[in-house]
């Protein structure tokens, strides 16, 4: 009988914030695989987990998943956690949890801590809907990409900053997304825990004269539909409304169908068209 993965969310800073449930699993199953075996056996120490462990991380996660899918197939019961918090989320537990479900084993994950929506809930943003970008691409064309798409969203954007780029990072943000709200979180539930909320462009003011130092999740205010919508009618207004029916009138459409397809795009009337068509 194939074993069992367990993805087993571990504390993001404050021990006590581990489950009792992946406590007794990690004491129960055959192997652990950690993201850092260094990391992880502070915390197997103390709650006195003798379980055997095995390294698994971005550098070997895919040759490693195989061999711990074999061992799956072959009845082992591993447990997965990474160096703090929920695996799978912005780290290589992905990969195995990808390669079990196509070797058809069980995978089951234990719920517990997570940055970002630990974060998220003490930000005082909307939290009704949002998206999890985590590290921004190092690669300048992606990175590029990533950042016009966020320009765009409405939703809460969170995402994850290590401190040495965190000044950097929050210029680019000014630059591309203009001087929106925006929570800081550095040490999530650790004794030097700090949350404010502030903009994009007085937090670049405060670490010009602070050393940022710690891990950081940056909380990011959404656009609203109606500056999207300003937006768009701006960019037809740089046109003439005689070229901007030409435009639909080339696709086809009839010059009533065209006049009311102008009116909506600058948020006008079709008689204020008409008027300025005469």
């Amino acid at each position: 009988m194939a074993g069992t993965l367990y993805l087993c969310a571990t504390p993001i800073g404050n021990l006590e914030d581990i489950t009792f449930r992946v406590v007794n699993t990690l004491k129960s199953v055959d192997l652990i695989a950690a993201e850092d075996t260094r990391n992880s056996i502070k915390l197997l120490n103390h709650f006195d987990i003798k379980v055997p462990m095995t390294s698994y991380h971005e550098f070997n996660k895919y040759d490693k998943a195989k061999v711990l899918v074999q061992k799956m197939l072959e009845g082992t019961n591993v447990a997965v956690i990474t160096d703090a918090g929920t695996p799978g989320i912005s780290d290589p537990g992905e990969e195995l949890v990808r390669q079990a479900h196509e070797a058809g084993i069980k995978v089951t994950s234990l719920p517990g801590p997570v940055a970002c929506v630990t974060a998220l809930t003490m930000s005082g943003l909307p939290t009704r809907r949002f998206c999890f970008e985590a590290f921004l691409p190092t690669d300048k064309k992606e990175r590029a990409l990533v950042l016009e798409e966020m320009n765009r969203e409405t939703r809460t954007v969170i995402m994850y900053e290590a401190p040495h780029r965190l000044r950097k990072t929050l210029e680019e943000l000014l630059e591309k997304l203009g001087n929106r709200k925006i929570t800081i979180c550095k040490e999530l539930t650790k004794k030097h825990e700090k949350t404010f909320l502030t903009t994009i462009s007085e937090a670049i003011a405060f670490y010009e004269e602070t050393d940022p130092r710690g891990e950081y999740v940056l909380v990011i205010e959404g656009r609203t539909h109606q500056d999207i919508k300003e937006e768009e009618q701006q960019k037809w207004e740089e046109i003439s409304i005689e070229e901007h029916m030409d435009i639909y009138l080339g696709k086809g459409m009839s010059k009533k169908d065209a006049m009311k397809a102008v009116a909506k795009d600058r948020g006008i009337s079709k008689r204020d068209v008409y008027q300025q068509l005469l």
